[in-house]
């Protein structure tokens, strides 16, 4: 069974933690909009999923993870934070910053994936930063612009005032992040990538 699953690629543990990891970024969902820093600043949990899920499962089963949630919600499924749901949220102005969320999560793995079998809590956190913040405002923002008709730059400055509790986000997921690969090393994305190549991935 473990030699067919690795020929088709998808072996069933890593599919089984997809599926989890979808699950995380919907559940992370459901307390809605928290406004933290006062009234003007709401900021959603489910970014610090998306956060998660790169630093633990590293580049593809990340990505993966995101586009299931995502179908999920394309197909009307209210997983998105306050319930939301359906093909309009890709039309709304955050839709730049849930596609963000599939290279974002990428690019997040990527970086853990390239800081070995040990990653320290500030690698982790850049990691985090780079892909859950950089990557997702990088399409968030000028879709966001596009939609509400206002220039990029204003857009960009918009955006300025969800950072704290963005940074807030990438250093909690970090320090989640660690204490996961303390406890279970098969969740550093390194070791797991290692045990595939030599045939004892599960």
């Amino acid at each position: 069974m473990k030699d067919e699953e690795k020929r088709r690629g998808f072996p069933t543990g890593d599919l089984a933690r997809v599926a989890v990891f979808a699950a995380l970024i919907a559940v992370l969902g459901l307390p809605g909009s928290l406004n933290v820093f006062g009234n003007t600043v709401p900021i959603t949990l489910q970014t610090l999923g998306v956060m998660l899920a790169g630093a633990i499962l590293g580049t593809w089963r990340a990505a993966l993870a995101v586009v299931v949630l995502l179908i999920l919600v394309a197909a009307g499924l209210p997983l998105l934070a306050g319930g939301r749901g359906g093909l309009a949220v890709f039309a709304g102005p955050s839709a730049g910053f849930l596609i963000g969320w599939i290279p974002g999560a990428a690019v997040t793995g990527w970086l853990v994936e390239r800081a070995g079998r040990n990653p320290g809590i500030v690698r982790l956190t850049v990691a985090c930063l780079v892909g859950g913040v950089g990557v997702v405002y990088l399409f968030g923002i000028p879709v966001q612009a596009a939609v509400t008709g206002v220039s990029v730059g204003s857009a960009a400055l918009l955006s300025t005032a969800f950072l704290p509790g963005d940074l807030i986000k990438a250093v909690l997921a970090s320090i989640v992040t660690r204490g996961t690969q303390r406890a279970y090393p098969d969740a550093v994305p390194a070791v797991h990538q290692e045990r595939l190549r030599t045939g004892g991935g599960r």
